[in-house]
Formats: structure tokens, C-alpha cells, sequence
């Protein structure tokens, strides 16, 4: 018999928004132990040489830890998830609690990193990959780190649907999906100060400060968060209940963020050869629909503009549709000189892959832009 004082699941979850309950001992335990569970789940998927499953399996160790603790300290397991926060209003202490928690998430990121050395009596190296500098390496960190605390502050934080889903925790776990696979071939996929800081004191006999400028702009990404939050949803910035529908320009701006970031992790993935594109291309897209769904629609494609113009349902108008388009292409060229300059000037051709004409491209883009628009 249903018992009406029983919370349901979607009560349950809705604990979330709520959750930056200031500092408590609970919510620093929480804290830790999601956090250490993050760094040594990185630890043992580099360190047993994982590429393939590697940034799934570290995007689910978040996730779970985000479900399963959420409840008591809101999740953040990462400095910059925790400074967004802060800068956005959404910690009841403030920067106090964005202080404790970055202390103790470092704390905790150092000791995972001391388990998972000693599990496998060895450790490895914070810094850009082969063939790329420094620059090129943050970039790509500041990219993905802003995309991580950009979906916390929609899906987990905002006014309109924070505490009001049950997505949050997928969202933003697979988050490291999109990030990992393109951009992490570059810069080792951190998006995180406190794995950062702890990759680099654990094996600080390998060199050490790369960690500094990794930390830096992590949280300029988070900082921008922040920033492009607010934009798309005004009511953040005041006391001001949010919109039934948001304004044109809310709707362009989401538009615009959400094409950038599914360009560019395509065209990360396709430059590095992943192995794993089409997953972290449609992680991409699911985690950036989750966040701006409710403010634009989320459609990120003209072709599905097209669509939802010429099924007649009302859900948009000829201009609206064509302004949506132009933001889209404009977003979409901005990306591609994005990832350009990330991997040196190099890119690549539009057209039929090896072995086949433009009738079997005229198939395949028909038949799988026709499901994703149906």
C-alpha cells in the first residue's frame, strides 16, 4: 500500500539542490570519501593502461559517488566544481565552505594517489602529452572544466531545475566522457585541481609544478562557468523566480555554447584517432542538452531546427528557427578554430571515407540525421 509520508524517488533526489548544507562533518566525510574514490579510480585506469574504458570508468565512479552522496554534501569532489559554486551563491557558508572543501578534497586526492602507488609500485607524470605544449594542454582544460561546472550549475544548481531531476548524476559524470577521450589525449584529461594537485605530489620525483598551472585554469574554466551561467539564465543573477520561457537571447546564447562544445569534441576525437569518438561525441551532446533543454530546447544542429520548425507544432517560428540556425553555424566555426589551434593548425576534410562515394555519404547522413531528428 502506497504510504504518502514514504518520499518518492523524485522527493528523494531533490535533496540535491539543498544539499550545499554549509560545513558539517558529514558533509566533509562525504567529500573524502567521493573524492578519493574519483583520483584512485584515475590512478588505477592509468597506471593499468586503460584507454579505451578508462574515461568511462572514471565517469561513472563520479556519478555513483554523486548519487550516492549528494544527499549529504551536494558532490563536488573538485575544487572548481566547489569555487563555481561559491561564485554563483550556491554555498550556504560561502567561501568558507568553498575553502574547507577544497581542502579536504586535496587532502583526499592526495591519499588516493598514495593507494593507488602502492597497489601498483608505481606512479606517473603530470604534463601535456607528446608533442604538445603547455598552452595547448590548458586549453584543453579550461574547456572541459568549464563544461563540468557548467552542467553542475544547470542540472544540479539552477532555479529551474536543480533538485527537480533525477539526471544530475549522469550528466554530469559523463561529462568526463566528452572531455576525456579527445582533449585528454593532450592535456591527461584532469578538469579536477584535486587530481592534479595529487598526480603531482605523488610523483613529485618525477618533477613537480605542473599541478600550479593546471589548478589555474581549471578554475578559470569554472569561473567562466559561472559567467555563461548567469547569462543564459538571468534569474541567477537576482531574486527573480525563473521564466516560463526564456528570452531569445537566453535561447541563442545556450544554442551557441552547446553547438561549440559538441563541435569541439568532435573535432578533438577526430584529431587524436579516439578509439572511443562516437561514445564521447554523443556524451557530449547528452550531457549539454541535459543543462540547456529547458532554456533553448536544445537542438544544436539546424537540421533539427528544420524539423521542429516543419513538424507544426508550435515549438518555434520561421525567424526564431532561422536565428537559431545562424547561432548554431557561428558556434560551429568558432569551434573548428578552436580545436585548429589546440592541435597545431592541423584539421581535416569533410567528405566520403575510404572506399566509398558521395551516394553511400548521401545514405548514411540522410538515414541518421532522419533518426535523430525523428
Amino acid at each position: 500500500r502506497f504510504d504518502s509520508r514514504v518520499p518518492t524517488t523524485i522527493e528523494a533526489y531533490c535533496v540535491l539542490a539543498d544539499a550545499m548544507a554549509g560545513v558539517t562533518k558529514s558533509a566533509c566525510a562525504a567529500e573524502f570519501v567521493g573524492t578519493f574514490l574519483l583520483v584512485f579510480t584515475v590512478g588505477c585506469n592509468v597506471l593499468s593502461k586503460n584507454p579505451n574504458w578508462g574515461g568511462l570508468s572514471i565517469a561513472c565512479s563520479l556519478m555513483v559517488g554523486i548519487y550516492a552522496l549528494g544527499g549529504v554534501s551536494g558532490a563536488n569532489f573538485n575544487p572548481a566544481v566547489s569555487i563555481s559554486l561559491g561564485v554563483a551563491g550556491k554555498m550556504p557558508d560561502g567561501f568558507k565552505q568553498v575553502a574547507v572543501y577544497s581542502a579536504v578534497q586535496i587532502v583526499a586526492g592526495c591519499c588516493a594517489a598514495a593507494a593507488y602507488c602502492l597497489l601498483f609500485g608505481e606512479s606517473f607524470h603530470l604534463g601535456p602529452a607528446e608533442g604538445y605544449v603547455w598552452w595547448q594542454a590548458m586549453l584543453c582544460e579550461m574547456m572541459y572544466t568549464f563544461v563540468l561546472c557548467f552542467v553542475v550549475l544547470n542540472c544540479a544548481a539552477s532555479k529551474k531545475i536543480g533538485g527537480k531531476n533525477q539526471f544530475y548524476g549522469l550528466a554530469i559524470g559523463f561529462v568526463i566522457v566528452a572531455g576525456a577521450y579527445g582533449s585528454g589525449a593532450v592535456s591527461g584529461g584532469c578538469f579536477n585541481p584535486a587530481v592534479a594537485i595529487a598526480i603531482d605530489v605523488l610523483s613529485i620525483t618525477k618533477g613537480f609544478g605542473w599541478c600550479i598551472i593546471y589548478s589555474v585554469c581549471e578554475i578559470m574554466g569554472a569561473l567562466a562557468a559561472v559567467l555563461l551561467f548567469k547569462l543564459v539564465r538571468p534569474e541567477e543573477s537576482n531574486e527573480s523566480d525563473p521564466p516560463e520561457t526564456y528570452s531569445i537571447q537566453s535561447k541563442l546564447a545556450a544554442e551557441m555554447i552547446g553547438t561549440f562544445v559538441l563541435v569541439v569534441t568532435v573535432g578533438m576525437n577526430v584529431l587524436v584517432h579516439s578509439k572511443a569518438a562516437a561514445f564521447s561525441i554523443a556524451a557530449s551532446l547528452m550531457v549539454m542538452i541535459y543543462a540547456l533543454g529547458d532554456v533553448s530546447g536544445a537542438h544544436f544542429n539546424p537540421a533539427v531546427t528544420l524539423a521542429i520548425l516543419c513538424s507544426g507544432r508550435g515549438k518555434t517560428n520561421l525567424k526564431e528557427a532561422c536565428q537559431y540556425m545562424a547561432a548554431q553555424v557561428f558556434a560551429g566555426i568558432y569551434a573548428a578554430f578552436f580545436y585548429e589551434v589546440v592541435q597545431n593548425g592541423k584539421t581535416f576534410p569533410l567528405g566520403p571515407g575510404k572506399g566509398f562515394d558521395w551516394g553511400g555519404v548521401a545514405v548514411a547522413e540522410i538515414i541518421y540525421t532522419f533518426v535523430l531528428c525523428f
